[in-house]
């Protein structure tokens, strides 16, 4: 190949192999033990290799919770480092276990996700979105879970675009019941917390509680849950709190001041699972297909096209809409009022029916005469796991 150089193709293996290899000897993250959906526990990658978290224990995470927050600082160190857009340009050394890619840091929310999803998965945290999606496509990871929406915050909008920028397939959805817990430095109490810090929809699902707690310290944005408690630790904040799960404040030593405290005891997250390849649909258990499409502008253009999953007796669970980024206004001259600008948008459609269904291949069929663009993104299980609601929020500390 022209231009090809065989040295800096060597010197990028060796690099990732280096990094890897300090990955297999400090990464201790451990999987949940909630149950994978059926159709997913088979597909492990059948590349051969060592994983990334090599043959560490669960045990082993015990030693990042010390009560000395000195030690809980150092121990932090050893936590697998998120990958971000550069480190997807090396070359991947693939391992036996099912490697599962996330955004966030260890103790995240998308962790426990990828976990439930697949509890005996290698989960991959990556710095962004974006990242998450490239690790699938360049096969470091062999599948991705990404939040979609939230019951309190509503839909992650970046990851809806996503999903039409890239190539991945639907496989699967988790619903996790987000029970956020109040941590700090150990030995700190709620009296001495001025200020809070966590992801903007954690501090808006908690502000009630918080209040009701007699906490009156400032509050602040940062990019992620789990972050927002790495942050502490990693700077000794002894006057701050995070907003995070119960298993961060275990990796980074922290003491919980007070669990379940969020103001919703219905908060749920719905995450998505994406493979390089859809699964086969089927008819034997509930099915949900997601779709995007794009529409003509025409009165009734939108009824007609829901019409077609109506007049079948086709549930549609969930309906998005999102301009068109390459075309996002149309202009439209009017005599009486000069000039009138719309949007045009794509529309994303969840709605409960594989695609082995004749009834949902005929609703597709029928929407397509009326669609400039549609598109499959992929038909799979619905989860189906029950839902324990949790307790009030408890105070565990207060001194």
């Amino acid at each position: 190949m022209a231009g090809y150089n065989l040295g800096e193709f060597y010197a990028t293996r060796d690099a990732w192999n280096s990094r890897h290899a300090q990955w297999q000897s400090h990464c201790a993250i451990v999987s949940s033990q909630s149950a994978a959906q059926p159709e997913e526990q088979h597909e492990h990658s059948k590349n051969t290799g060592s994983g990334i978290n090599g043959d560490l224990k669960e045990g082993s995470i015990q030693i990042l919770a010390a009560s000395n927050g000195a030690a809980a600082k150092s121990m932090m160190m050893i936590l697998p480092k998120p990958l971000s857009i550069a480190d997807l340009a090396m070359p991947p050394s693939h391992g036996s276990t099912l490697r599962v890619a996330y955004q966030g840091v260890p103790g995240a929310y998308s962790e426990a996700a990828a976990s439930k999803a697949y509890p005996e998965c290698e989960p991959i945290p990556c710095e962004q979105f974006e990242a998450t999606f490239q690790a699938v496509e360049l096969w470091i990871a062999d599948r991705a879970v990404l939040p979609i929406e939230n019951s309190l915050g509503g839909s992650i909008h970046r990851n809806y675009d996503l999903l039409l920028r890239h190539r991945l397939h639907i496989v699967g959805e988790v619903q996790l019941p987000v029970h956020h817990c109040l941590m700090a430095l150990p030995g700190a109490s709620i009296e001495g917390i001025r200020r809070v810090i966590s992801h903007p929809q954690a501090l808006a699902q908690v502000e009630h509680t918080l209040t009701n707690l007699g906490l009156q310290a400032a509050r602040e944005a940062v990019d992620d849950t789990a972050g927002a408690a790495q942050h502490i630790v990693a700077n000794n904040l002894r006057d701050t709190a995070a907003v995070a799960s119960a298993r961060a404040a275990e990796i980074y030593g922290m003491d919980v001041l007070a669990s379940g405290i969020q103001d919703d005891p219905g908060n749920m997250t719905r995450f998505l699972m994406l493979a390089r390849e859809p699964i086969i649909p089927r008819t034997d258990r509930r099915f949900k297909t997601s779709i995007v499409f794009a529409l003509e502008e025409a009165p009734g253009a939108l009824f007609k096209a829901l019409s077609a999953f109506a007049l079948r007796n086709i549930n549609l669970t969930k309906i998005e809409s999102r301009p068109q980024k390459n075309r996002p206004v149309r202009v439209v001259d009017d005599s009486n009022h000069g000039t009138a600008k719309y949007f045009e948008y794509l529309f994303y459609i969840d709605f409960e029916a594989s695609m082995a269904d004749p009834r949902a291949q005929n609703a597709l069929g029928q929407l397509q005469e009326f669609a400039s663009f549609i598109r499959v993104l992929g038909s799979y299980p619905m989860d189906m796991t029950p839902v324990v609601p949790p307790g009030k929020p408890k105070v565990i500390s207060t001194t």
